[in-house]
C-alpha cells in the first residue's frame, strides 16, 4: 500500500499538467480603431504559450481568451496585447 501511495504522489509532482486548468478571460482591449486591429490582437495573444483560443471582437473592443493557467498568466496576456500596441485590462475570468 505504501508503494502505491508513493507512486501516486510521485506522478502528481512529476506531471503538474494533469492538474492544469483551462481558464477563459475577457479582456477589454483599448485602442482598436479599425477592422484590421483585431487581427493584430489575436495574433499577439495566440503566440503566448498556453493560449488555445483567442476571439477578438472589434465592436465590443474585447478579446475572449482560453488558456492553460499552468503555462501563462493574465499579466502575460495583457503584456502581449500592450506590446502589440493595444493595452488591455481584465474584465472577467471564468
Amino acid at each position: 500500500m505504501k508503494i502505491a501511495s508513493c507512486i501516486v504522489l510521485a506522478v502528481s509532482f512529476a506531471a503538474p499538467s494533469v492538474f492544469a486548468t483551462q481558464k477563459i478571460v475577457t479582456l477589454d482591449v483599448l485602442g482598436m480603431s479599425c477592422a484590421a486591429c483585431p487581427i493584430t490582437v489575436k495574433k499577439s495573444l495566440t503566440q503566448v504559450a498556453g493560449v488555445s483560443r483567442a476571439d477578438v471582437n472589434y465592436d465590443k473592443r474585447q478579446a475572449i481568451v482560453t488558456f492553460d493557467d499552468t503555462q501563462t498568466t493574465l499579466d502575460k496576456l495583457m503584456r502581449a496585447t500592450t506590446d502589440a500596441g493595444y493595452p488591455s485590462t481584465t474584465k472577467e475570468v471564468r
